[in-house]
């Protein structure tokens, strides 16, 4: 009588916890703190390398995060090993985004600059790549050559 009692139990407690886990499903991937959100690889216009034509070429990070996220020696870079590096202490707000452009100015809150005097973005094709202070490749996006800008 004992041991119907105890088998009983066991098949209720493993009912119970199949249960729990089939509810829970699979793990989701995390939502990178930090996402390319956008990159206008093709500025409007004739390819001069005006500074505000280098300038109309970007990379919008955005922070998917409810807390501030430090991209003190960050970095994007392209395909070709063009390599931009955030210096100091930046720190991107919860829901903000910032504008890494690629030519020259003053950095603000909102908006860096590269200091290129040469277009980092390839037209027909490349990859946008942004890595944490340890290297780890925290988001990518690519494209191929139609249109002047992506969506990631």
């Amino acid at each position: 009588m004992l041991k119907k009692r105890l088998t009983g139990v066991a098949v209720a407690v493993a009912v119970t916890v199949g249960g729990l886990l089939a509810v829970a499903g699979p793990a989701q991937a995390a939502t990178p703190a930090i996402q390319i959100t956008k990159v206008y690889y093709n500025s409007p216009g004739t390819d001069n390398r005006s500074n505000s034509s280098l300038n109309a070429e970007y990379v919008k990070l955005t922070n998917r995060r409810s807390a501030a996220v430090n991209l003190k020696s960050w970095t994007v870079r392209d395909k070709s090993s063009h390599v931009y590096k955030f210096a100091g202490d930046f720190r991107l707000a919860a829901g903000a985004s910032v504008y890494l452009h690629t030519g020259k100015g003053t950095n603000t809150a909102t908006h860096r600059y590269w200091g290129s005097g040469a277009y980092i973005w390839n037209n027909d094709g490349d990859t946008a790549y942004v890595r944490n202070v340890a290297g780890t490749l925290i988001d990518s996006c690519s494209w191929k050559s139609s249109g002047s800008y992506t969506s990631c």
